[in-house]
């Protein structure tokens, strides 16, 4: 055999893979769940809150008195499942942001869904049954989400759960009304003249509460800052080139 006799060429050496970024813990105060008592009626407003804005207060308040709840929570979210989390503002910094525009005696904060180990409204809601077995707990959302319920995990599930409190919202009453969830479960819409009554009763039962529309959205939010700073943005380097071409002269 010829001593010339070519080498197999080795395959290359993997790249090494990017360290994971570390992402970093929230704090405990952050975490932790506001004190409740047997027989309580509570109100659950889940979203990501990116940023909190007045319309989640108008309807927390609307919630408080049409449903005569005793407190409404703010289950501020790590991340949604069907939303880019790349777009979204650290647990701490919303949650923060949340309790400070909330300021309320009857309106508690919490980033507790954390520290739960899932994404999913169904875990967390199950979660909070557990822990607060003598609550009656209503789940408050708007009517955007209802018509878009059934893309949601185990949404019958929910309906199944705890009693369900659906806000109106500008452009989503017949959407919502049409929608997949509102049609398979429309045997237990109760009219919002009784919606005072619905923490008590057994789910399923929903109710669709009408009251002063609001149009505003964190996504509207979020561009309208965007669109601010962008304006800044241009207004600096306006700026810059003016004094510069006062050097200039």
């Amino acid at each position: 055999m010829s001593k010339d006799k070519k080498r197999k060429k080795e395959p290359p050496h993997p790249k090494p893979l990017p360290k994971r970024e570390r992402v970093k813990k929230p704090r405990r105060d952050i975490t932790r769940l506001p004190m409740a008592a047997p027989n309580m009626r509570i109100g659950l407003l889940g979203g990501s809150f990116n940023p909190p804005h007045t319309a989640h207060l108008e309807i927390s308040l609307t919630a408080l008195k049409r449903l005569r709840l005793d407190q409404v929570w703010w289950l501020v979210t790590p991340g949604n499942p069907l939303k880019d989390p790349s777009k979204l503002a650290s647990l701490d910094a919303r949650v923060e942001a949340a309790r400070e525009m909330a300021r309320h005696p009857r309106i508690a904060v919490t980033g507790f869904e954390a520290g739960s180990g899932s994404a999913y409204t169904i875990d967390l809601l199950t979660a909070l049954k557990r822990r607060f077995p003598g609550v009656s707990f209503v789940w408050l959302m708007g009517a955007d989400n209802l018509a878009e319920f059934h893309r949601w995990r185990a949404w019958e599930e929910i309906f199944a759960l705890m009693p369900i409190a659906v806000l109106d919202r500008p452009g989503f009453r017949l959407k919502a009304r049409a929608g997949r969830a509102a049609q398979r479960f429309a045997v237990y819409q109760v009219d919002e003249s009784d919606a005072g009554g619905l923490a008590r009763l057994e789910p399923p039962a929903w109710s669709i509460l009408t009251h002063t529309l609001s149009g505003l959205s964190s996504t509207e939010v979020r561009a309208k800052k965007a669109k601010k700073k962008k304006a800044k943005g241009k207004d600096k380097g306006n700026d810059k080139k003016s004094k510069k071409k006062a050097k200039r002269h």
